[in-house]
C-alpha cells in the first residue's frame, strides 16, 4: 500500500507490475488514501491493469488484476528546523497545520487503525508491501498485531517517522538509497534495492529530446527548463517562477508543472502561454499535473524540482541534468540529506529554499548557468545516472514473492 504523496504511489505501482508480470493470478489489492485513489485507478488504466473498487468480483476482467481500496489515515504536521519563536511568527501555519492539521490528523489516525483492525482480521493476507509514509502507519501497527507479515521500501537516506516506528518488525526493510552505518548496525533485515520506477523511465537521447520537444509543441531548438514540485505542487518554486519568469523566457523554454494544490493561484502566468489553434506561439506552458511526466521531463534540457527521492530516481533513470530545491521545513531534513549527497557526488546542482525565497535570482542564476554549459549538463546527467537503479522494482516483486513461501 502507499499514499499521501505521489512518491509513495508511483513505486508501489511499479512493484505491482512486476508482481503481476511473475504471477498474474495472484491476488492483489491496493489500499490508498483517498485523494490519492484516483491517481492509483489512473496509473493502474495507463500500464494496462485492470482494476475494480472494493470487493467487486474479477470476473469479466482478463489478464493483471488489482482491487483498489480507499483506507482513513491520518497526517502529523512536524517542521525541522523550528525555534520557538517561529510558531508564533507563522501563527497561520501554527493554527492550520500544527493544531487544526494534527488533530484532523490524530482522528485519521485512529479511524485507520479501526479500518485495518476489521480488514485484516477478515482477510488475513499472506503478505503486506508497505511504500512508506504516514498512510502506512496504522496498517504496519494492525499486522504486527495479527503477525501478518509485511516487507518495507523507505526511498529516502532519512527514515521517515512512519517506517522507523515499523522496521523492527518487518521482515525485510529495502531501502531507495544507501543506509547509514546506524541503520545497519541496527537493522539485520535491511536490503539495498533503489527506488523502483516505471520502465518508461529511461535515457533520452538527444534526437528523441528533440522529438518530445516538437510533441509539447516547444521549439526543438531552443532549451527546455522543466519546473515542478510534484503532484501537488511547491508554492515556493511556483511563485519563485512567476518572479523570474520574464527573465527565463529570454533564453529559454519553460514547462511549469504548478501542482494540484496550487495551480489555481498560478492562472496569471497563462498571459505567456499563447496558441494560434493548436500551435503555441510562445515558450511558455502550464499544467496543473502532467499524466506523462516520463516525456515532459524525457524533453528537458534541465529540470527544476524538489529533492523527494522518487522524483530524484525517476530523473536518475532519465539521465538528466537537475537542480534541486529541497524543502528545508520536512520532518528528519530527509529532502535536505537527498539533495546534499547528490551534490557532494557531482550529480546535482542544489538551490538553497530560503535563500531562493529572500533572493529569487538565486534560481534564475543557477538555471542561466546550467542553460549556458552543455559539458556541466552532461556530467551532472551521468554522474546522476549512476544512481539508477533499472532493476529496482523487480527485486522488490521478487523479495516479497520470496516472504509468501
Amino acid at each position: 500500500m502507499g499514499g499521501g504523496s505521489g512518491g509513495h504511489i508511483t513505486p508501489a505501482v511499479a512493484v505491482i507490475r512486476e508482481i503481476l508480470e511473475k504471477k498474474p493470478r495472484a491476488e492483489v489489492e491496493f489500499w490508498t488514501d483517498f485523494k490519492y485513489f484516483k491517481n492509483v485507478t489512473k496509473l493502474c488504466s495507463e500500464i494496462g491493469v485492470s482494476w475494480a473498487e472494493g470487493y467487486e468480483s474479477r470476473s469479466g476482467h482478463r489478464g493483471p488484476f488489482i482491487r483498489v481500496r480507499r483506507t482513513m489515515s491520518g497526517k502529523f504536521h512536524r517542521y525541522a528546523g523550528w525555534k520557538f519563536s517561529d510558531y508564533f511568527t507563522h501563527f497561520d501555519i501554527t493554527i492550520k497545520d500544527l493544531i487544526l492539521g494534527n488533530i484532523f490528523g490524530f482522528i485519521g489516525f485512529i479511524g485507520g487503525l479501526i479500518v485495518s483492525f476489521f480488514r485484516l482480521l477478515l482477510s488475513r493476507p499472506n503478505i503486506i508491501f508497505l511504500k512508506g509514509g504516514y498512510t502506512c502507519l496504522p496498517v504496519g501497527m494492525m499486522a504486527r498485531l495479527f503477525r501478518i507479515p509485511y516487507v518495507i521500501h523507505e526511498s529516502d537516506s532519512v527514515a521517515g517517522l512512519a517506517n522507523r516506528l515499523l522496521m523492527k518488525k518487518a521482515k525485510k526493510v529495502a531501502f531507495g538509497m544507501p543506509p547509514s552505518a546506524e541503520v545497519m548496525e541496527k537493522h539485520k533485515n535491511y536490503v539495498y534495492t533503489g527506488i523502483p520506477v516505471a520502465p518508461e523511465f529511461k535515457p533520452v537521447s538527444l534526437f528523441h529530446t528533440e522529438q518530445l520537444k516538437k510533441a509539447f509543441s516547444f521549439n526543438p531548438d531552443k532549451p527546455l527548463v522543466v519546473i515542478t514540485g510534484g503532484s501537488q505542487g511547491s508554492e515556493n518554486l511556483d511563485e519563485t517562477t512567476r518572479l523570474i519568469l520574464p527573465e527565463l523566457l529570454e533564453f529559454t523554454s519553460v514547462a511549469l508543472v504548478a501542482g494540484r494544490k496550487h495551480y489555481e493561484n498560478m492562472l496569471d502566468l497563462k498571459k505567456y502561454e499563447n496558441w494560434d489553434h493548436a500551435s503555441l506561439e510562445s515558450d511558455f506552458r502550464m499544467w496543473e499535473f502532467n499524466t506523462t511526466m516520463d516525456e515532459l521531463m524525457g524533453a528537458a534540457d534541465v529540470v527544476v524540482s524538489r529533492a523527494g527521492a522518487t522524483t530524484i530516481a525517476e530523473l536518475a533513470a532519465l539521465q538528466k541534468a537537475v537542480i534541486l530545491v529541497p524543502f528545508e521545513r520536512l520532518p528528519g531534513g530527509h529532502q535536505t540529506a537527498n539533495a546534499k549527497r547528490l551534490e557532494d557526488l557531482g550529480a546535482a546542482v542544489v538551490v538553497s529554499d530560503s535563500k531562493m525565497m529572500k533572493n529569487p535570482s538565486e534560481l534564475l542564476e543557477a538555471i542561466r548557468h546550467l542553460v549556458r554549459s552543455p559539458r556541466l549538463r552532461a556530467d551532472l546527467a551521468e554522474h546522476l545516472h549512476t544512481e539508477a537503479h533499472s532493476d529496482a522494482a523487480a527485486r522488490l516483486a521478487d523479495l516479497i514473492l520470496e516472504e509468501v513461501k
